[in-house]
């Protein structure tokens, strides 16, 4: 029994995706959430800056006195994963697009990636997308202005529509049947992009419940899990100002109301 809390990480906002999946199912745990915020996107930038940004939010976290730190963040899983292993004694959870479940239920035998250019270059990725490309046609798209919606929280918005038909319609029109959602910003979009996929059978492919599984195994698995009796606590912290961690806050609401 271990009733200390569970870190989540982000580059942002996205992050909050995963935190309601472990939020909803495992509602005994603590959770802290670090948005960073400051320096979001990390998709663009080189391996040793985002390492350098990971590295400083996990010592702060590890500092909080965390069990456990899920990077539910997949340009920061492919740039920092393997680094956070060797240097700390924590178990860590990180994102890999879900290529498998994709691919295992297609019928079409296409299915589309949306990921950020550093998720798409990642190792990670590129050794599970090899692993499928003999079994189905792998398309492969970054959502270019998708990350910068959320983080203004216009994905409600017309721009959002706009924004996700320019990148989604060449794959719909290549025939489609499940599309991956490679980063964590990407589900607060599912309005939009069900918009934009109208009545085609297309299936939206969100990491989330895999990543809940691995925290809940690694749990058991090391006797992390916290006591039946424990009241969870729930806190935001974030590399940038008070107004983006009051807007973490308010999106980790909606977040709970996502219906993907």
């Amino acid at each position: 029994m271990n009733n200390a809390p569970i870190a989540v990480f982000d580059s942002g906002l996205g992050g909050l995706s995963v935190w309601r999946e472990l939020r909803r199912r495992l509602p005994r745990e603590s959770l802290y959430y670090f948005g960073d915020g400051e320096h979001c996107p990390y998709g663009p930038k080189p391996r040793e800056e985002v390492v350098g940004y990971v590295d400083e939010a996990v010592r702060m976290l590890l500092d909080r006195g965390v069990k456990m730190v899920v990077v539910a963040c997949n340009a920061a899983t492919a740039a920092a994963i393997d680094y956070l292993r060797v240097h700390y004694q924590v178990p860590f959870v990180g994102m890999e697009p879900a290529v498998k479940p994709a691919a295992l239920s297609s019928e079409s035998g296409v299915i589309g990636v949306l990921a950020t250019a550093g998720t798409l270059k990642g190792r990670l990725y590129r050794e599970t997308a090899a692993r499928y490309a003999g079994r189905v046609k792998i398309l492969e798209a970054v959502g270019d202005g998708f990350v910068e919606l959320v983080e203004a929280h216009k994905e409600q918005t017309q721009e959002a529509v706009d924004t996700v038909r320019r990148v989604v319609k060449p794959m719909l029109d290549a025939g489609v049947d499940r599309i991956v959602l490679g980063c964590t910003h990407y589900p607060f979009l599912t309005g939009a992009l069900r918009k934009v996929i109208g009545g085609r059978k297309v299936t939206l492919i969100d990491p989330a419940p895999a990543v809940e599984r691995r925290v809940a195994q690694l749990l058991d698995e090391k006797a992390l899990s916290a006591g039946e009796d424990h009241e969870p606590e729930y806190a935001f912290f974030t590399a940038s100002d008070e107004a983006y961690r009051q807007g973490i806050i308010s999106k980790s609401e909606q977040a709970l109301l996502l219906d993907l």
